[in-house]
């Protein structure tokens, strides 16, 4: 343990600020090298004649700077940072906003972990979109975005129709993609230390986001069907959540569609309960099922949110929100406050593309593709548990014994494949276990490259975990 002491009557602020401030100095010159065990706090605060709560608030804010380690019984250590890779060094605050991806996903490594739009030579269609965007509009182009044409509107309520409802042209909000488009709403219906309901297993960096902006996170039960209605219901009575993210269809990552009747029962709750309901079609819209969707049995609480990152391209970054009656006006102003503003090129090409009936060719292209890559999985992986659909561009795999969904992820990696482990979709703190990884398939350019991915996993799953039981 080091005699190292810090100074107190240096730098400004707050005691524990200046404790954190020394201890960061000590680090960056030395004083305190890398595998130094810091004071105790109960010796620290007596050297120093502070309270062992602030040593302890100073302790707290140079481990979320990402220079210390504790170990519960062994003490507070500073940190190796010098050799290890980018992700190795993030402070635990971050570390908690970033997932189990790596921040910079490694070279040269098959791209199992991602659901964008395959590439069905969509640049072409799009450069020539984009080329008369840019000759019809140099002035827009070139300024803030400051007016919404009509069709902007018009091309939303096209994308999000389904069957024979569609939203008014006058509830829709464009945006910055999906994501965008659900935190506009969040923070549009919500204020901070509200309850934002999740599954279990879902798109977590909504939820991650959701904390970020101070929302808090309250998990639903669900199973092969989707959401339980009965625990969706206790959920409301006694947490009192304002608004809950539900997939209806193709859920990600477990691929649940809620039957008819779930979703009668899920609107009924949220309306007796008076709770918002955010409903993520991307992938839903892949997979067309004839069944309403929440919007359309309650479309006086429930926000459809949609997209172009699946079906048409991901890099367009294109979306929009269906709101009830009379929100779009806060949406979209939300949306401005949360990202800054949609860009002209971006609305404008997202409408161009969805109204020419360009968008939909290409996500016919996509569907035929992913198909094809969906057959490719059930041929490699066949005799495994798994769970997929002919459009939708990822599928749901339990792993035999003795596979772990982190160690299988990992040995994975070592073999030249990057997948998701099922912590990445815990949208909160959770002690559910299924020892199932998600395998996304869209993104490699070529299918020589999926039939090598596929290759990769059969093999692992067919060899066992005994030669990756080291790994964490």
């Amino acid at each position: 343990m080091t005699n190292w002491l810090p100074d107190l009557s240096q730098g400004k602020g707050p005691i524990y600020v200046r404790l954190a401030d020394q201890i960061e100095t000590a680090i960056a010159a030395g004083s305190l090298p890398a595998g130094a065990k810091l004071p105790p706090q109960r010796n620290l605060a007596y050297d120093l004649g502070i309270t062992i709560g602030t040593v302890s608030r100073g302790y707290a804010l140079v481990h979320e700077r990402g220079l210390v380690s504790g170990e519960v019984g062994r003490g507070t250590f500073v940190r190796d940072t010098r050799d290890a890779p980018p992700e190795a060094n993030l402070d635990p605050v971050t570390a908690s906003l970033v997932g189990t991806r790596a921040i910079t996903p490694p070279p040269g490594k098959i791209r199992f972990d991602s659901t964008a739009a395959p590439d069905v030579d969509q640049g072409a269609c799009l450069q020539s979109h984009i080329a008369a965007i840019l000759r019809d509009h140099p002035a827009d182009i070139a300024s803030y975005t400051r007016s919404f044409p009509d069709h902007w509107f018009t091309a939303g309520a096209r994308w999000l129709s389904k069957g024979d409802w569609a939203p008014a042209p006058q509830d829709i909000v464009p945006t910055l993609g999906a994501h965008a488009g659900i935190m506009a709403v969040i923070t549009a219906v919500t204020a901070p230390g509200d309850k934002v309901v999740f599954e279990h297993l879902t798109y977590s960096q909504v939820s991650r986001a959701a904390g970020l902006a101070g929302r808090r996170t309250v998990l639903v039960e669900s199973d092969a069907k989707g959401v339980i209605p009965e625990e969706f219901e206790r959920l409301c009575a006694q947490q009192h959540p304002k608004v809950a993210f539900f997939m209806s269809s193709a859920q990600n990552p477990t691929l649940a569609t809620m039957p008819l009747e779930r979703r009668k029962a899920i609107v009924d709750i949220a309306r007796r309960y008076s709770v918002w309901l955010i409903e993520d079609d991307l992938y839903g819209a892949m997979s067309p099922e004839p069944l309403p969707l929440l919007a359309e049995l309650g479309p006086e609480r429930t926000f459809l949110v949609g997209g172009l990152s699946k079906s048409v391209a991901a890099g367009v970054r294109g979306g929009w929100v269906a709101c009830p009656p009379h929100f779009a006006q806060r949406v979209r102003i939300a949306h401005k406050m949360m990202t800054g503003g949609i860009p002209f090129l971006l609305a404008e090409l997202c409408a161009r593309l969805v109204l020419s009936g360009d968008a939909t060719r290409i996500r016919g292209l996509c569907a035929a593709e992913i198909a094809a890559r969906e057959a490719l999985a059930r041929t490699y992986l066949s005799g495994f548990d798994l769970v997929s659909h002919p459009a939708v561009p990822f599928l749901w795999l339990a792993l035999p014994d003795p596979w772990l969904s982190g160690t299988f992820k990992q040995a994975a990696l070592t073999e030249g494949v990057l997948i998701d482990d099922e912590d990445e979709f815990k949208a909160g703190r959770s002690e559910k276990v299924l020892h199932r990884v998600r395998i996304s398939f869209s993104s490699p350019r070529h299918l020589d490259e999926v039939r090598a991915g596929f290759a990769v996993l059969r093999r692992l799953l067919e060899n066992g975990g005994a030669g990756y039981d080291s790994i964490a």
